[in-house]
């Protein structure tokens, strides 16, 4: 049985998305901090995402020189989509991937970078949420990573889904955005797994339920 870890951002008054959804507060300096969170992306054999999220970051980890971009292009995903299959062709994958001249800039390479086409083949999930996840979790293997977007984290918060959480919490305050346990029927009780705290202010809360 595999664990399913919700890994997210959040401010410090409790939103994992800003009102435009640009989230640049999200992207700080703090090496240490960011090396944590390669380290917990490395410790998945499953990425798992909603359609809209997907979609972005198919068009955009491809060619990325980031830190974050090998374990974000060489571990297997999984979409969870309406659409089916048909979400795959509102992905430019191919151009993303055989297209790098076009896009080379600043924090990008002008080639495909090591497992950049693994974004042509996830799976697709478009069944019962419960009954996907529950069919991802029975295989063998390395935790299974959700990174969102907010309507599909909530979904698997709301449904009970979640294993662990874990919470980047960063050092700001947005005074407005959206929360991640809106959907929540009723209080849920979390224990502490451990905490830390990284130089920039950072503070990294592994959480699982009660």
């Amino acid at each position: 049985m595999r664990d399913l870890i919700l890994k997210m951002a959040m401010s410090v008054d409790g939103f994992v998305s800003d009102l435009e959804g640009t989230n640049t507060w999200m992207f700080g300096a703090d090496q240490e901090a960011k090396a944590w969170a390669v380290e917990t992306i490395w410790n998945a054999s499953l990425h798992i995402t909603g359609s809209r999220s997907f979609t972005a970051m198919a068009n955009y980890w491809p060619t990325s020189n980031d830190v974050f971009a090998p374990p974000m292009n060489q571990i297997p995903k999984a979409v969870f989509s309406r659409q089916g299959p048909a979400i795959l062709r509102s992905v430019n994958t191919t151009a993303a991937v055989g297209e790098g001249d076009a896009r080379a800039g600043p924090g990008h390479s002008a080639q495909p970078q090591p497992g950049a086409e693994s974004w042509a083949e996830p799976y697709v999930a478009s069944g019962d949420l419960a009954e996907e996840i529950a069919a991802l979790k029975a295989k063998e293997g390395k935790p299974i990573i959700a990174h969102g977007g907010v309507s599909f984290a909530r979904s698997l918060v709301a449904g009970g889904l979640v294993d662990r959480f874990a919470l980047w919490v960063a050092p700001i305050a947005l005074g407005k955005g959206l929360p991640l346990f809106s959907e929540l029927a009723a209080p849920m009780p979390l224990e502490l797994m451990s905490s830390r705290a990284f130089p920039g202010g950072v503070v990294a809360q592994i959480y699982r339920p009660a």
